[in-house]
C-alpha cells in the first residue's frame, strides 16, 4: 500500500511575476522575476522545505507557464501527479507592487476562469486525500463550480479521525460575485468538515460574522473545528483548542521586504508542527518564525525556509538572509523600508 502523504493541499496555482525593485509603481518597474505561486501550492512547498512529503491538487493551462510550474514543483520536492492541464484556459499570472512594510497590491489575471477553479470531483484521488495526514483546502476553492463541489467532496471523504483537515479561510473578495453573504454558507459547510481553521481577522469575520479575536475563535470552534488559529497582524497570533488549550504568541520583529507569502510559510510550518505533535505554543512560535523569515525576503515559494533557519529565529537568533538564487530572480533593488516590529501574516498569492 502506498505511503500516505504528510500534506496534500488543494487550491490555487499560478505564476507570480514580482518586481525586482521595491517602492516603485508597477508602471515604472523595468525588471521582474518569475516564481511559482498560489497559496495552496506555496503551503505545500513550505511543508516540503521542512521535510514533509507533500502534493498539490490543482490545474494549470496547457502552455509554457504550465510547464514551468510542473518543473518548479518537482524542484521544490512537491508531487505534481494531481496537477492536470486545462485546454481552454491559460495558466494564471499574478503581478504585485512592493511598498514595504505593509502595502503589496496584487493584480490577478485569472479570467474568464482560472484552471485551478476547474477541478472536477471525478478527477480526485479520494483515497489519497482521505489517507493524507494533513489535507489543506482554501476559501477560494469554494467560490465557483466545479471547484466548489470538488472541494466539498474532498472534505466529505475525510473524517475527524483522518489526521488534520485544515480550512485556510483565504478570503479573496474579487473571486466572489455576491460578496461575503454569498460565501458564508459555503464556509459554514466547509467548517463542519474541518478540524483546523486558519484566518486573519477579515477572513474570520467573513466566516463567522465575528471580528474580535477571541469571539472569532469561539465561533470557529462552534462551527465544528477543533483548533482555531486567528492571525492578528501586529498583535501576533491567537490559537484556541476546543479542549481549552490556547496560545497567544507575539509577532517576530522583522524588516519587511515583501509580506506576500508569509501566511503560506506560516501554514506549512503549522502543518509541520501539528504533525510533529508539539504543544500548541511551540507550534505557533515556529509558524510565526517561518512567516517572519518569508516577510523579510522578496519571493514566496523560493523564500520558504528550512528547519534550521526557523529554529534559529525561534531561539532568538537573527532572521537569516535568503540564499543567493540559482540563476533566477535575484535580490530586490531600489528603495527598501525596514520596519522594526512589523510582521505580515497575510499569505496572499
Amino acid at each position: 500500500m502506498p505511503q500516505p502523504y504528510d500534506v496534500i493541499t488543494m487550491g490555487r496555482i499560478g505564476v507570480d511575476i514580482y518586481p525586482l525593485q521595491t517602492g516603485v509603481p508597477l508602471a515604472q518597474v523595468d525588471t521582474f522575476g518569475k516564481f511559482l505561486g498560489g497559496s495552496a501550492t506555496n503551503v505545500a512547498v513550505a511543508a516540503a522545505r521542512l521535510g514533509r512529503r507533500t502534493a498539490v491538487v490543482t490545474r494549470t493551462g496547457r502552455d509554457a507557464f504550465g510547464d514551468y510550474l510542473h518543473q518548479a514543483l518537482r524542484e521544490f520536492g512537491v508531487d505534481d501527479r494531481w496537477v492536470t492541464p486545462v485546454d481552454s484556459a491559460p495558466t494564471p499570472v499574478t503581478f504585485c507592487e512592493i511598498f514595504p512594510p505593509d502595502d503589496f497590491p496584487l493584480y490577478f489575471y485569472r479570467q474568464p476562469k482560472a484552471p485551478d477553479l476547474q477541478i472536477h470531483d471525478h478527477e480526485l484521488d479520494l483515497d489519497a486525500i482521505r489517507d493524507a495526514r494533513v489535507f489543506w483546502m482554501t476559501g477560494t476553492g469554494l467560490c465557483t463550480e466545479p471547484s466548489r463541489g470538488s472541494t466539498l467532496a474532498a472534505l466529505a471523504a475525510r473524517t475527524p479521525g483522518d489526521g488534520f483537515t485544515v480550512f485556510d479561510l483565504d478570503w479573496r473578495p474579487m473571486f466572489w460575485q455576491g460578496g461575503a453573504e454569498d460565501a458564508r454558507p459555503y464556509y459554514a459547510e466547509a467548517l463542519a468538515h474541518a478540524t483546523v481553521a486558519v484566518g486573519n481577522l477579515d477572513e474570520c469575520e467573513v466566516a463567522t460574522g465575528e471580528r474580535e479575536p477571541r469571539a472569532a475563535a469561539r465561533a470557529l470552534l462552534a462551527a465544528g473545528v477543533h483548533l482555531a488559529v486567528v492571525k492578528q497582524g501586529p498583535k501576533g497570533v491567537l490559537a484556541v483548542c476546543r479542549d481549552g488549550d490556547e496560545a497567544e504568541i507575539p509577532p517576530v520583529p522583522v524588516d519587511v521586504v515583501n509580506g506576500l507569502g508569509a501566511g503560506d510559510a506560516f501554514g506549512g510550518a503549522l502543518c509541520h508542527g501539528l504533525l510533529a505533535g508539539w504543544e500548541l505554543p511551540r507550534v505557533m512560535r515556529y509558524a510565526n518564525a517561518a512567516g517572519a523569515i518569508v516577510a523579510s525576503r522578496l519571493a514566496c515559494s523560493s523564500a520558504m525556509p528550512y528547519d534550521p533557519e526557523v529554529a534559529q529565529v525561534v531561539t532568538g537568533g537573527p532572521i537569516p538572509p535568503q540564499p543567493p538564487p540559482g540563476g533566477s530572480a535575484g535580490e530586490p533593488r531600489g528603495r527598501q523600508a525596514p520596519v522594526s516590529g512589523a510582521h505580515s501574516h497575510g499569505g496572499v498569492v
